[in-house]
């Protein structure tokens, strides 16, 4: 009988790609559901690009600052991903906003991880942001893409208490931890049909591990 057909997943970076390293390491395991396929990047000096290139995957720039608006910049992306026959796209420190044409075509499609419980503290410096606001757990969450920035429905959270003595550093060592932890676990539960999107939630098919907290 042959093995079903693994999602071919595409993951875009800005810098130096920790969470796509993860990806990449998860998928090395030939039950995992997904296989990345690409790699992509806006900034042709970011680190990941080395990464994904050792890890014998093709990696590539599509440098934003060669075209003369987002929009033909995103088409750019778009028809690599298309060349590349890419079924589900993860951002994963990817420093651009997209048109609301681009994640139109990718709806259901394209997933993001961000730093802090949403939908608290979107855009940057959310660590910073948590400090001030005073809140007791911080964490990371990994959502569907929508057109509103750090938006779009929840497929599964992972939180951290916040420290006495905590700084913004220090919660990110802690976060980037449960990142790594939760991305790879969250790709293989949509690309393995166990999380599924129903218009604007997730319904996930069966439990959460320890310490991570799944939208239901």
């Amino acid at each position: 009988m042959a093995s079903p057909r693994k999602i071919r997943v595409a993951v875009l970076i800005s810098g130096r790609g920790s969470n796509m390293v993860a990806l990449i390491e998860a998928a090395k395991d030939p039950a995992y559901p997904a296989e990345i396929v690409l790699v992509l990047s806006n900034r042709p000096d970011a680190a990941g690009l080395g990464r994904a290139a050792e890890a014998g995957i093709p990696a590539r720039a599509v440098d934003h600052r060669a075209f003369p608006d987002r929009a033909s910049f995103d088409a750019a992306l778009d028809a690599e991903l298309r060349a590349a026959d890419v079924d589900l796209v993860c951002l994963a420190g990817f420093m651009r906003i997209f048109t609301p044409a681009f994640v139109a075509g990718w709806a259901g499609r394209m997933l993001n991880i961000h730093p802090s419980l949403l939908p608290l503290f979107k855009g940057t410096h959310t660590h910073a942001q948590a400090l001030e606001a005073g809140v007791r757990l911080h964490g990371c969450t990994v959502h569907f893409v929508v057109p509103e920035l750090d938006a779009g429905p929840i497929v599964a959270q992972a939180a951290i208490p916040v420290r006495e003595g905590d700084d913004p550093d220090s919660l990110a060592d802690r976060v980037i931890v449960q990142e790594r932890r939760l991305y790879p676990a969250v790709l293989a539960m949509v690309a393995g049909g166990r999380a599924r999107l129903e218009g604007d939630r997730v319904v996930i098919a069966d439990t959460a591990p320890e310490g991570v907290l799944f939208s239901v």
